[in-house]
């Protein structure tokens, strides 16, 4: 008999440990301030790890669908360095953490040149949606559509109309942030269509087992491992993976860095895209946030599991 896997373990521990995570649920709240994501249920939470050998361990609520939401920047960034290149993106948004809440307008007035400190932030994705290809925003939005949907092996994935409707109407905050940038002439383009774009791309409806296999790309240096087919640059990939170490986790990245120590990109769905170098992709959901936007619950688990299986980078 050929001996139990890593995954095998994960699967019959993760009844015991997904238990103890859900009680932290009721000391979080929903993303109330975007209607389509406030009758999310606070006390899901659900969990797929998917390795480079197809072979998978899941468990809890890992079917319920969401919102990529901020995960989504991960890979519009990397669309657009692979469009436009390096020297392009990174003269319209920086490469350093805030310590700023992601929806903040503070260090865009005060610090020169006024452009925003890095891609995962709201104006940094503002801007970055504004470089994808297309010669309109339903353009872009669906060259946006096809990578994500090659990266998560689903030609069927698309955006949430209900969502996407919610969030253009409330996001007043996401308004000021792109007009300012528009006064700034970072952001040349036309202010709704890009926020049109940058909605939709937020919007994309998602379950743990898509968040795992694009996961899963990142995981082998955007590589698909079970396809053999290249489908992101190294040094995309590279850059992308940096920026969830610094700014994944909005302002409790060094935190998270810490006690979990593996790239994570969170979402205010309370998605969590998460990876294990050259090994996992892992998906996760919990909608109950804590007061830094990360699922309270998805955190507390992914920093049990990689505590009890040693899986922190550093």
């Amino acid at each position: 008999m050929e001996p139990a896997s890593e995954l095998d373990r994960i699967q019959q521990l993760l009844p015991d440990w997904l238990a103890a995570s859900r009680r932290l649920t009721p000391t979080g709240k929903t993303a109330a301030y975007i209607p389509g994501l406030a009758a999310a249920p606070r006390d899901a939470l659900g969990i797929t790890i998917l390795g480079g050998d197809g072979k998978t361990a899941s468990f809890g609520d890992c079917a319920l669908s969401f919102t990529l939401q901020s995960i989504s920047k991960v890979f519009t960034l990397m669309l657009a360095l692979m469009e436009r290149g390096e020297d392009v993106v990174f003269s319209k948004v920086g490469m350093e953490p805030t310590g700023d809440d992601f929806n903040s307008m503070l260090k865009l007035e005060l610090v020169e040149p006024g452009i925003p400190f890095n891609p995962l932030i709201n104006a940094g994705a503002i801007v970055v949606s504004s470089m994808i290809p297309g010669n309109s925003p339903e353009e872009k939005t669906e060259r946006i559509l096809a990578f994500f949907r090659e990266l998560a092996a689903d030609p069927a994935l698309d955006y949430n109309r209900e969502v996407y409707r919610s969030e253009s109407a409330t996001a007043h905050r996401n308004r000021s942030l792109a007009y300012f940038l528009k006064d700034n002439r970072v952001l040349e383009d036309d202010v709704e269509e890009v926020l049109d774009v940058y909605f939709k791309h937020c919007a994309v409806e998602v379950t743990c087992s898509h968040l795992a296999r694009m996961a899963l790309v990142l995981a082998y240096d955007g590589n698909d491992p079970l396809t053999g087919r290249k489908l992101i640059p190294q040094r995309c990939v590279q850059i992308a993976k940096t920026f969830m170490i610094t700014c994944g986790m909005y302002n409790a990245s060094g935190e998270f860095a810490i006690r979990v120590g593996l790239p994570a990109k969170s979402g205010v769905s309370g998605g969590i895209l998460t990876l294990v170098p050259g090994r996992y992709g892992i998906g996760v959901i919990g909608p109950s946030l804590n007061s830094k936007g990360n699922s309270v619950a998805g955190v507390h688990l992914l920093e049990t599991i990689s505590t009890e299986l040693k899986w922190s980078m550093f």
